[in-house]
Formats: C-alpha cells, sequence, structure tokens
C-alpha cells in the first residue's frame, strides 16, 4: 500500500509501517494542492501592512513588532538557530525519523503556509536516512516542543547533525556528500517547523509500540507464575467479568483462560482444599485490565494528534491567519502520565508475584531451591526487581501536573508533555527487566510441578527460557541468566497470544 500524506489517516501500525520503511508513504496530487495554496496565502498576508502574528511579526513577546519584508529570511533562520538550546544524550534516532514522518504529514495538511520545496527536503530526509541528532532534554512542551524541533530542522539549513551509523556527522558536510544545498527559509516557515508536539508525540509513539508487547507479556508472566504456585483458575471465569465490564478486565480474563487451556498442571490443583489465592494472582484481570484501558486511551488520543495540525498560527485564508495553542501537548502530557502509572503498576504486581514464588507455599520449595541454607537459589533478583518497582514509581509523578512561566509570562502555562513521553519509556524500560526476572521464576517454578506439563503455549515459552537459561540446580553467577532473559524480552521472542 501507498500512505498518502496530508490525506489518510495515520494509526500507529502505519506510522510504524512508514518508519520501518514496510510501508511507502508519498505527497499526492491533493496534498501538493493544499501545501501550494496555503504558501500563496501565506505570500500575500507577508506582503501586506497588516500585523499578522508569525507572519509579518516577531514571536512570543515580541509577538507587537512586525518585520520587514527584507528581514523575513534572517528572522525565520534566527528562529531556529536560537530555539536549538537542548541538552543532554541525543533521543534514539528512530523516534527522530518518527519525529519527521509526523510532521510532514501535519504539515501536508494545508495549514501551515510551508513551500513544497521544504516537504520535500523532509522527505529526502526521510528517504536517505538522513536523520538529523536532536537532544532529549530542553522542551516544556507548551510552544510545541520547540529545543527539539529547532533541532530536528537545523540540517534543512546546513547546521546541526545527522546520524551516520551510531556516530553523528555535521550536516553541511552530509549535505554536500548527497549533493544538497541548504535551504534559505521564508515567511512563517521557521514558525511552522519548531511549533508543534512531534516530539511528545513519538515519544508516545514509541511507547505505544512496546507497551503493546509487555501488555500480553505481562499475562504469560502471570499465567506461568500461576502455574508455578497452582493457583486457581477461578478468579478468570468468564461469568465473572462479563457482570462488570471494563473492555481491558476482559479481555485479560480470556487471555488467562486461554494460556490455562487443557493444562495438566492445573487440572491436577483442581480438587484441592485452597480457597483463595493472594491478589497478585486473583487480581491480574483487573490490574493488568486497568493498564489496558489506559494503554487504549493513550492510544485513542496518539492517533488523533498524529493527524493533527498543531502548529501555530493557522493558515485559513489569504487574509486571515488565526493564533491559538493547538501547539499545547497537555493532551498528551496528561495521559501519558496516566499511562506510566498503568505500566509501572504491571512492575508492581509482577515483583509481588516474584515473591511469593519465594515463599516456599503450595508444593514449592523456599528461594526455589531443595538445597537451601548453602544455597541462596532464586533469593537475591527479587532485591533487583524491588529497586526497579521503586524507581519506576518514583518515575510516577506526573510533570503534567507542574508548569514554570516561560517566555517572559507570554507561555505561563506548560504541558511539560515532553518529560511525561520521556519517563513513560523510561518506566517501560524498567519493566522489560522486572518481566524477564518473574518469566526466569516461573520457569524455575514449574519444574518442581514435572511431570505435570502446562498448556501448550505456556509449554512452547517455557522451551524458550530454557533454550537459553538452565534449571538453577546449585547457585551460580545469575547475571548471565537475567541479561538472556531480558534479551528474550526486548527481542520479543515469547509467545503472547
Amino acid at each position: 500500500m501507498t500512505f498518502r500524506y496530508g490525506v489518510d489517516r495515520l494509526d500507529l501500525d502505519l506510522v510504524n509501517g512508514i518508519a520501518n520503511g514496510n510501508i511507502k508513504a508519498e505527497l499526492c496530487q491533493i496534498a501538493l494542492d493544499k501545501i501550494s495554496k496555503s504558501r500563496q496565502n501565506v505570500d500575500k498576508m507577508a506582503a501586506s501592512d497588516k500585523a499578522i502574528y508569525g507572519i509579518n511579526t516577531g514571536f512570543g513577546p515580541l509577538c507587537d513588532t512586525q518585520i520587514s519584508p527584507e528581514e523575513t529570511h534572517l528572522l525565520q533562520k534566527n528562529l531556529l538557530i536560537t530555539h536549538a538550546v537542548g541538552v543532554g544524550e541525543a533521543i534514539a534516532k528512530p523516534i527522530s525519523k518518527l519525529m519527521l514522518i509526523t510532521k510532514v504529514h501535519a504539515l501536508s495538511q494545508g495549514y501551515s503556509g510551508i513551500r513544497l520545496e521544504v516537504v520535500e527536503r523532509m522527505l529526502a530526509f526521510i528517504k536517505l536516512d538522513l536523520i538529523p541528532v536532536v537532544p532529549e532534554q530542553g522542551s516544556v512542551g507548551a510552544s510545541g516542543d520547540l529545543a527539539p524541533l529547532s533541532h530536528l530542522f537545523l540540517p534543512l539549513l546546513g547546521e546541526g547533525e545527522f546520524w551516520q551509523g551510531d556516530s553523528t556527522v555535521p550536516a553541511a558536510q552530509a549535505l554536500k556528500e548527497h549533493g544538497l544545498e541548504p535551504l534559505e527559509l521564508h515567511a512563517k516557515e521557521g514558525l511552522a517547523l519548531i511549533n508543534g508536539t512531534q516530539f511528545i508525540l513519538s515519544h508516545a509513539i514509541t511507547a505505544l509500540t512496546k507497551m503493546r508487547y509487555l501488555l500480553d507479556l505481562a499475562d504469560l508472566a502471570g499465567a506461568m507464575s500461576i502455574e508455578g504456585m497452582q493457583g486457581s483458575q477461578s478468579p478468570f471465569r468468564q461469568e465473572l467479568h462479563k457482570i462488570r465490564a471494563f473492555a481491558g478486565n476482559i479481555e485479560v480474563a480470556a487471555r488467562m483462560r486461554n494460556f490455562f487451556k487443557d493444562s495438566q498442571n492445573m487440572s491436577d490443583h483442581q480438587e484441592c482444599d485452597r480457597v483463595q489465592d493472594p491478589y497478585s494472582l486473583r487480581c491480574i484481570p483487573q490490574v493488568h485490565g486497568a493498564s489496558r484501558n489506559a494503554y487504549n486511551h493513550l492510544k485513542e488520543l496518539a492517533e488523533i494528534e498524529m493527524n493533527s495540525v498543531t502548529d501555530n498560527p493557522i493558515v485559513i485564508s489569504d487574509e486571515e491567519a488565526i493564533s491559538g495553542g493547538s501547539f499545547h501537548g497537555q493532551p498528551l502530557a496528561m495521559v501519558l502520565d496516566y499511562a506510566s502509572i498503568a505500566a509501572a503498576e504491571l512492575g508492581n504486581i509482577s515483583d509481588r508475584r516474584c515473591y511469593l514464588l519465594l515463599e516456599g507455599l503450595h508444593g514449592l520449595p523456599r528461594l526455589l531451591t531443595t538445597s537451601g541454607g548453602l544455597n541462596s537459589g532464586m533469593m537475591i533478583p527479587q532485591y533487583t526487581t524491588a529497586a526497579l518497582v521503586t524507581e519506576n514509581k518514583s518515575l510516577c509523578f506526573p510533570p503534567s501536573a507542574d508548569s514554570v512561566p516561560t517566555s517572559m509570562g507570554q507561555e505561563d502555562h506548560v504541558s511539560m508533555g515532553s518529560i511525561s513521553g520521556r519517563k513513560l519509556n523510561q518506566i517501560l524500560g524498567n519493566l522489560e527487566k522486572i518481566f524477564a526476572i518473574e518469566l526466569m521464576y516461573s520457569a524455575q517454578a514449574i519444574e518442581f510441578r514435572r511431570p505435570n506439563k502446562c498448556s501448550d503455549l505456556l509449554e512452547e515459552n517455557f522451551a524458550v527460557i530454557r533454550a537459553q537459561v538452565a534449571k538453577l540446580e546449585e547457585d551460580r553467577l545469575l547475571k548471565p541468566d537475567i541479561d538472556a532473559m531480558i534479551e528474550l524480552v526486548k527481542s520479543q521472542a515469547f509467545t503472547v497470544n
């Protein structure tokens, strides 16, 4: 298929397909006409005597200072240069690429007044894999992601840097190697480029892509832990969840039933005298389900944002450009913070299951070893999950609840959504490690249920673990095992459906 910028609607799978090169994306004639018409409108307004913000005036607190046509080019160049004040490590190259893709789509809708030449240069960057280097810190997420977007588009001017493998190269050098001349920006173009939420949005896309798998993996890890504990299947019955019909809960309960389908190990336990399991086993549909509901909310809003115009002002005719606040990151910032809590809770309940598996209950040996005393068994990795869980809790402070005025009070309420997006991805990185340890624990617990077999799906995943990590018989260095488990999680080696 071919995606048409500025015409078709993006969703999570489409934007990732474009970024991965699996889906072709191009400007169609409709988009070309929109861009050209919008540019004509800007040129007419720029030549008039009427002060129109962002077209023939200064920016921020200088919005009441009119700029002559002769100064326009310098004004737009200065805008990018002065706003490129990001600090810290560079964001990952794939996130910068998502920023380019989503920005092209926004500009192609014909409300930004940018020249076709500039959009085509951005598409050339994507095609040639010339992905700009963008520092991770410096955006307050209100006038858009000003600092990150300025760094993203400095290379249009021959400034800044591109990624070249794992290193970087000056933009001027890379442009020369590809026979490209630096561009000169015209009226409104600098503002159109650096106003917008593409930094926040691209972090949201990255988080959604990772979290989708981790939600499924959470259910798998929980199911394997229940198998190891020989817990009850009753809390996952359909009759229970249809009368409290949260979508996430219903989906998780159905997935758990599927994980236990035809499990000899679980069937062997059906007539036991255990009445209830602890919440971290019994309440998996409610806890994992709530996190799924948060994920779905973030996905819904991120897909709206993927198809939105978020720069300022918005050009609606050859006489009017509306100055508003479409660049403000609050709609994403708040739900990113919500998703951060949801992701952290998946780790919180996972750590509790790890602890349960070590207690020596329901036929399992303490610390998951039959040689306790001389051997510590699986005791210490749970210290690591405890540390990661607490780190995630500390990352759950909502940046969207904070605001520091900027721009001499003109920008007096900001979203801090860029920090929300970055923190969510940090939490998800920790979550991968927590699940790696729970899966290692649950596989060890299942060893003590032999010769009973689990369901075919769980046995398949058990084999994936055992191909990399052997059963713990006596104490050994566990760091290589944990690293191998983390790699299995990161590479999405588990069958989760």
